[in-house]
């Protein structure tokens, strides 16, 4: 509890204790401290941190606090300082009454590590209270025969104070009939008696009135007066007699106001007024009066207000029996009051800790202390809580316990606990109290960032625009607040082949995937990268997922015809023999498509021809086949336009010439075209060379092919116009190449090189199919042989 100033505020204190059983001094001496009654809030009563031999930071550090039974405070201590303050004014008189010493016990609680020190504080008292009589006049009935030296009881003072300041002693105001004399009874409490000093005339005094005077022990002393009225009476010489000089009796705490206590009964032998007997209180306190009420002339006592037995648990009555003659007599009667259950516990906390940190071991949640103001039985209590909590209840010292955990808590199963703390008595019928906790789970960073997915695959079609939004990942952590707070970064390839981080980018809040650049599906088809998510804990824990993106193709390339090559570098014909039959293979349009799936799908039309009948054209492999058989009249030169267009949407397409010539022999190695424009002969004696190689050696292979049909021709038996049945790869094998299923071709087909001796460097031009079946040779072979030699 820390002091700044006059107003002590009392906010509820939310400590983390660590309890240590039987920390030493618990079981010491109480500490000893007093204070004056009456001093004036925030005085000074000692110096805890002396009382203790602590340095003066520790008390702050350990968070230090008195605490009084019944949540009282009396005093009020400054941690900084060490001193213990007067909270506000004592009353000895209202804290302990007529007890002396006036002790107030409390407990001072430390803490890190737990200890409770007790301690005790001395109220001490001054005088500032008078004494004062409950009746201010006392009337005697004294006979006139009563002897020098016969004592009669006065009714005693009442002072507040106690020790020294209470009343010391007792005067009457001058005369010559009486004194006072002062008797102490076994409580040490001084009652005064009046004294007859001379043999009383009734005719000749009958009435004396005096002035008795109580005098306190303090400094300056202080007084109270009552009146005593002294009749002189006739001779009385029996007094009466009690049938019991002690009654005791006991009553239950809830009997109701009016009932009766006991009757106490006594019997004068004398007769007429001498005989009459009245029952009156004799010293009796205020709280006896206020108590109770006797009926004087039948001796009954009765309630007149309920009894505690937690206030008081019995009292000690006298009552004293007077006749008419004025002789008395008195007995004692002690009322013992009966406890009973009706006092449910009280249930104080002295320190809460909320919240408390997930996956800590056995930790203090609480202390706190149970108490009941009935007694036995009645006031026994046992405490417990919830069976299925993880939490569990130690006794410490005198009625305190601490609320501890079982075990590491996880705040992902559960954040909030509401505790009840059940209290109850053993007395009949049972009384017990609930108080209840609420205590939080604070966070820690235990659980990594889980992806919604194993694997994220996403799609995204090329030529997009930059920056693009693409997709995204997510991921979720069970923690909570900054422990779940979830950022996203790309991790970098584990090879350098592909700049990842200026192809992707990924927003750290949300997880959003950009694609910074056009993708070309033909460049890049697919790629994959690694995404990672780091919760915002301390130290952080992430987790990792793998992103493939997979680039879809767009209809962005047009189909590429390889044959007949369409640049224009240099003729490339085809030759069809005029004894061709319908459906004869004239040549096949090759092309290509860069894109994929149906965007490549290619598809062939014949746009226009120099004979629209002559030639068809299959439209899925592009084939190019005669229609018709070829008479004399078609032209030898015959061009045909093909479109070549895929299946994409939009579809894209590209045109493609094919030049076929109608020649009535074999096909020449290259034939030239009266139209074709003549290129200029380079002078680069390199090429020249070359040109002359190839020139030779085509000469010398076409000499060996002649010879080797003219054997081949000598040897056959039939006639010479059965030449179809020479194959292509025995009339020439050297320069003919096989090629199976290339591009769009759906069979093997045969194809001419043919070299362009035109072109600065030695390169193929195109490729050309060579025509399966031979024409007649009866009649043509110098017409051959001439095509074969240019």
């Amino acid at each position: 509890m820390e002091q700044e100033g006059a107003t002590i505020p009392q906010p509820r204190q939310v400590l983390f204790l660590l309890v240590l059983l039987g920390v030493s001094g618990t079981a010491s001496k109480p500490q000893q401290f007093s204070v004056v009654e009456e001093m004036e809030r925030g005085s000074f009563v000692a110096n805890v941190a002396k009382a203790l031999g602590l340095e003066t930071g520790e008390l702050s550090d350990r968070g230090t606090r008195v605490v009084f039974k019944g949540n009282k405070e009396y005093l009020q201590l400054n941690r900084r300082t060490g001193d213990l303050l007067l909270r506000e004014k004592l009353d000895r008189e209202e804290l302990c009454g007529p007890s002396d010493p006036c002790v107030l016990p409390f407990k001072i609680l430390l803490e890190n590590p737990f200890q409770i020190v007790p301690a005790e504080l001395s109220v001490l008292d001054i005088n500032d209270h008078s004494p004062v009589f409950l009746k201010s006049e006392m009337l005697l009935k004294i006979p006139e025969s009563s002897l020098p030296g016969t004592v009669f009881l006065l009714e005693n003072g009442k002072d507040l104070d106690v020790g020294s300041n209470s009343i010391q002693n007792y005067t009457i105001s001058p005369n010559s009939l009486f004194h006072i004399q002062i008797r102490e009874n076994s409580e040490g409490k001084r009652y005064p008696e009046l004294v007859l000093d001379e043999t009383l005339d009734r005719e000749e005094q009958s009435e004396v009135i005096l002035t008795l005077t109580a005098v306190d022990g303090g400094v300056p002393p202080r007084s109270g007066t009552a009146q005593v009225r002294i009749l002189v009476v006739d001779i009385n010489d029996n007094a009466p007699v009690f049938a019991q000089l002690r009654y005791e009796v006991k009553i239950p705490e809830n009997s109701p106001i009016g009932s009766k206590v006991v009757t106490v009964s006594a019997r004068d032998l004398d007769a007429g007024n001498y005989g009459e007997i009245s029952y009156a209180f004799l010293h009796a306190s205020e709280s006896i009066h206020k108590t109770f009420h006797l009926k004087e002339e039948l001796g009954e006592l009765y309630l007149k207000e309920k009894v505690d037995f937690e206030s008081t648990q019995f009292y000690t009555i006298n009552i004293q029996a007077t006749d008419g003659g004025g002789l008395s007599a008195e007995c004692t009667v002690i009322v013992q009051v009966v406890d009973l259950n009706d006092n449910p516990p009280e249930l104080t906390i002295s320190s809460l800790t909320s919240p408390i940190p997930e996956n800590s071991p056995e930790t203090v949640v609480a202390v706190f202390s149970v108490s009941d103001l009935d007694s036995g039985e009645n006031g026994k209590m046992i405490c417990s809580i919830q069976d299925d909590l993880p939490f569990s209840l130690k006794p410490s010292i005198e009625n305190y316990y601490m609320l501890v955990t079982k075990g590491a808590l996880d705040r992902e199963y559960k954040a909030e606990y509401n505790i009840t703390i059940t209290v109850m008595d053993l007395g009949f019928p049972k009384l017990k109290s609930d108080y209840n906790l609420t205590v939080l789970i604070s966070d820690v960073n235990d659980n990594s960032p889980v992806f919604t997915q194993k694997a994220y695959k996403l799609y995204l079609q090329e030529n997009n625009s930059p920056a693009l939004h693409i997709g995204s990942v997510s991921a979720s952590d069970r923690d909570s607040g900054i422990n779940a707070k979830v950022t996203y970064s790309l991790l970098p390839p584990e090879t350098g082949e592909l700049p990842l981080f200026s192809y992707i980018s990924i927003n750290s809040d949300n997880g959003h995937l950009y694609a910074l650049r056009s993708l070309d599906y033909e460049a890049i088809q697919a790629f994959q990268f690694t995404v990672r998510a780091t919760d915002g804990g301390s130290p952080s824990l992430s987790s990792q997922v793998l992103v493939q993106i997979v680039v879809q193709d767009e209809n962005d390339n047009s189909p590429f015809v390889l044959y007949p090559l369409q640049n224009g570098t240099a003729p490339c014909n085809d030759l069809v023999p005029r004894t061709a039959e319908p459906g004869y293979l004239v040549t096949k349009v090759v092309a290509v498509d860069r894109d994929w799936g149906q965007n490549s799908w290619l598809s062939y039309q014949l746009l226009k021809a120099t004979d629209p009948g002559l030639f068809t054209l299959w439209a899925h492999n592009g084939e190019v086949h005669t229609a018709r058989p070829i008479n004399d009249k078609d032209a030898i030169k015959q061009r045909l336009l093909v479109l070549v267009k895929d299946n994409g949407q939009p579809p894209l397409s590209t045109m493609a010439t094919v030049n076929v010539f109608l020649v009535d022999g074999f096909s020449e190695p290259y034939l030239q075209l009266p139209d074709a424009p003549k290129e200029q002969i380079q002078t680069d004696s390199l090429t020249t060379y070359l040109v002359i190689s190839l020139t030779s050696v085509s000469f010398l292979f076409l000499a060996s092919v002649i010879v080797f049909i003219a054997i081949r021709l000598w040897k056959r038996k039939k006639h010479t116009t059965d030449i179809s049945r020479f194959t292509l790869n025995g009339l020439f094998p050297g320069h003919l190449v096989d090629v199976s299923r290339t591009g769009t071709l759906s069979q093997s087909y045969q194809y001419e090189v043919c070299l362009a001796s035109s072109s600065g460097s030695n390169e193929f031009k195109f490729l050309k199919p060579v025509i399966p079946t031979l024409p007649t040779l009866e009649g043509n072979e110098d017409s051959i042989e001439n095509s074969l030699k240019e």
